[in-house]
């Protein structure tokens, strides 16, 4: 009797165990987008409903009109669809979308949960800009608006305070890229210092190629980069 009662609380056990993976693998399974990070699936001229069935991050509903934009229901990070010059962001909270007619035609984020320590938001920039220099994008308007690096002179130049570092990119004659980096009060630490960036997408707004020539003496600040 004692070997059978070993025996049947051997395999109650066993059943009991089998049924809480099965049970934890169905929840999972379940589950699974919520727990991956939300992710942002945009196309340049796609439409909202591509957006939305392509993406994990829940969108916000679509508002009939000409032109509006729409923003994620959650935290959530961008991967810009392109067969050359597509490239991922970390997660963000701010961020927007803008429609004309259902398609997508620009991008305004801040690829941050929060305001950052001058260390992390400096890998944040480097590691976009390098993505955009690996897939064929162009940086543009150097005269006045060297690419962010990680140098003492951009250091000492983003902790003024005073003006923002910017960056413009271009692919072709596909998109445009406005990369800005600059100090922000952030009320939650008030004793450190805090940055955030602000990445603005679009088809080309500023023709460089036309412009470029027309400017003064380059405006040295931060020091020029090493050529």
């Amino acid at each position: 009797m004692n070997l059978r009662a070993r025996l049947f609380g051997w395999r109650c056990g066993a059943y009991l165990l089998l049924l809480a993976v099965l049970t934890w693998a169905a929840i999972h399974q379940l589950t699974q987008p919520l727990w991956d990070e939300p992710e942002i699936v945009l196309e340049m001229g796609g439409t909202y409903e591509e957006l939305r069935r392509n993406s994990s991050a829940l969108f916000s509903p679509e508002i009939r009109g000409h032109i509006w934009f729409g923003i994620p229901m959650t935290d959530a990070r961008l991967r810009f669809v392109d067969p050359q010059f597509g490239f991922t962001t970390p997660a963000a909270r701010y961020f927007t979308v803008n429609f004309d007619d259902n398609v997508v035609y620009g991008i305004s984020m801040s690829p941050q949960i929060e305001p950052l320590l001058i260390d992390d938001v400096l890998k944040v920039v480097l590691d976009l800009q390098d993505q955009w220099r690996e897939k064929g994008w162009v940086a543009k308007g150097l005269r006045n608006n060297p690419t962010i690096a990680d140098t003492p002179e951009w250091r000492a130049w983003l902790r003024k305070g005073i003006l923002a570092g910017r960056s413009y990119w271009q692919a072709g004659d596909k998109y445009q890229v406005l990369l800005a980096l600059g100090r922000f009060k952030d009320y939650r630490h008030p004793t450190e210092e805090r940055y955030l960036i602000t990445l603005e997408l679009a088809k080309p707004w500023t023709p460089f190629d036309e412009i470029e020539d027309m400017y003064d003496e380059p405006r040295h600040f931060p020091a020029p980069q090493p050529k």
